[in-house]
């Protein structure tokens, strides 16, 4: 199922809007079955951090562990989806140019950023502070009534781990180029959280996160169904299974 890197995208049919996260910040938003996100490096090197939610019932939001256990991965491509805590799909992945997105490292807290780059307060450096990833997503999941205990498991797009020797995680540098980007279709209403603050471990000793740029389309008919021939839903059975549950939602 993983794309070849570093190909082509398909054209966007029509967009509906365009957005840019600028460096460092981020942004939450609504996204509507059927609509969908091409979501654009801009200048090489981006982390975007993500968290979902089901817009109806945020208490039914991305769960990280069956996403993975269900494709038989621990990263993400085009042909994955990604799955809610009840067996839903809530959003797939349907192009990409990189072939890797992290679904493990988590985010960075204000100490682990802290003891990485120091201390950029708004007060003295306004738009120029440093921002960490958790107190972003926060930030922006509390515009929609939820708080720290709705903070989830996150995906770090455009962002690559290796396995070293010994176990353990290791960044990989430069795998994200200017203009990488990958396709995000949204299977159900989903609250979505970006987060563009720095991977937490990206071995970089400057902050230097990276802006990202947002276009949105409609992918299909909000009452519609993905076809059966569909690349994220055919990839496995269990996907072909996720994709149902969802569609009885909206039945």
């Amino acid at each position: 199922m993983s794309s070849n890197p570093h190909v082509d995208l398909p054209p966007i049919p029509q967009p509906l809007w365009e957005a840019v996260i600028p460096t460092g910040t981020h942004w939450s938003g609504i996204m509507r079955r059927g609509l969908a996100l091409r979501i654009v490096d801009l200048e090489g090197g981006a982390n975007l951090s993500a968290v979902f939610y089901r817009q109806e019932d945020p208490l039914e939001r991305y769960n990280m562990a069956d996403t993975l256990k269900a494709q038989h991965t621990a990263h993400l491509t085009r042909g994955f989806v990604l799955y809610s805590d009840m067996g839903r799909v809530m959003a797939s992945v349907t192009a990409d140019t990189l072939g890797w997105h992290d679904p493990l490292g988590g985010v960075g807290d204000a100490a682990l950023f802290e003891a990485k780059y120091g201390v950029a307060r708004y007060q003295e450096h306004r738009n120029a502070m440093m921002r960490n990833g958790r107190d972003s997503l926060l930030v922006e999941i509390a515009k929609h009534g939820l708080g720290s205990r709705d903070l989830v498991a996150n995906v770090n797009f455009f962002s690559k781990l290796a396995v070293s020797d010994d176990g353990s995680l290791e960044f990989v540098s430069g795998h994200s180029r200017a203009s990488d980007a990958f396709d995000l279709r949204f299977e159900m209403n989903t609250l979505v959280a970006f987060s563009a603050a720095p991977h937490p471990l990206d071995p970089a000793v400057r902050y230097q996160p990276k802006s990202v740029k947002l276009i949105a389309y409609r992918a299909y008919a909000a009452d519609a169904s993905v076809p059966s021939d569909d690349p994220c839903r055919s990839s496995c059975a269990e996907n072909e299974r996720g994709f149902i549950n969802t569609e009885r939602l909206f039945a």
